[in-house]
């Protein structure tokens, strides 16, 4: 194995159980390895590297990595390599549109019938977040949370598989999202997320709406910024 992918990949605590199939790990493993930096843009992936290191064979490699193609995270050169991409401005907007228009409804309509079940678990994630915030080694797990507090929302209104698709679209800008939250917009992100959950609790959907647009608009004001400071990351 190539010493840059098995150093990349040596901090595998490998894929345990887990649920859902091999194909589907082995790409949600890859995928969060490139969202996080892990295998940066232009990192070559030889797959006789990566079925030994996830011990599988060449099929669900495959199948994996054509995930990853779809979302455009990765580049296939058919019988010659995959390499990861860099990141996509028009494909950040594209998916920034997207999430706009699906979180803004989403906190809308939990507003107009706010569920405490709903906001309680809510504003657990967010101690949660303040928990780690101040602990720079946490960053990737402040991350999660931060992702995990979305997904709540669209579970709250029952609507999980919005939120998978968004995601399956969402790679370039979650990449930059990364690199926006790693120059300490932890604060912001906690408080963005407190105007939110206070507003759909005070029943106040244009608040919510409000709150949620601003909350998102952070990253996506500073793509220029961020593409000066890590120009070898972006196409």
């Amino acid at each position: 194995m190539t010493r840059s992918l098995m150093a990349a990949l040596g901090t595998s605590e490998g894929l345990g159980p887990g649920t859902g199939g091999t194909v589907q790990r082995v790409y949600e493993d890859l995928r969060r390895r490139i969202i996080d930096f892990d295998l940066p843009p232009d990192m070559t992936l030889d797959r006789n590297d990566l079925t030994e290191a996830y011990g599988i064979s060449l099929t669900p490699l495959r199948e994996a990595l054509q995930k990853l193609h779809v979302e455009g995270l990765v580049r296939i050169y058919p019988q010659s390599r995959t390499v990861v991409t860099r990141i996509d401005i028009p494909q950040i907007y594209e998916a920034h549109f997207l999430r706009m228009a699906l979180e803004c409804e989403v906190v809308r309509n939990l507003a107009l019938s706010p569920d405490p079940a709903l906001i309680t678990r809510a504003r657990s994630i967010i101690r949660m977040q303040e928990a780690v915030a101040e602990d720079s080694a946490q960053i990737l797990m402040f991350q999660e949370l931060d992702e995990v507090f979305h997904d709540t929302l669209f579970s709250g209104l029952g609507r999980s598989a919005l939120h998978r698709l968004m995601r399956e679209r969402s790679g370039h800008l979650e990449r930059a999202r990364r690199l926006h939250n790693a120059q300490g917009r932890v604060k912001p992100i906690i408080a963005g997320h407190l105007r939110v959950i206070d507003a759909i609790e005070a029943g106040d959907s244009d608040g919510a709406v409000r709150a949620m647009r601003d909350h998102l608009g952070g990253t996506i004001s500073h793509i220029e910024n961020l593409r000066g400071q890590y120009p070898d990351y972006f196409a």
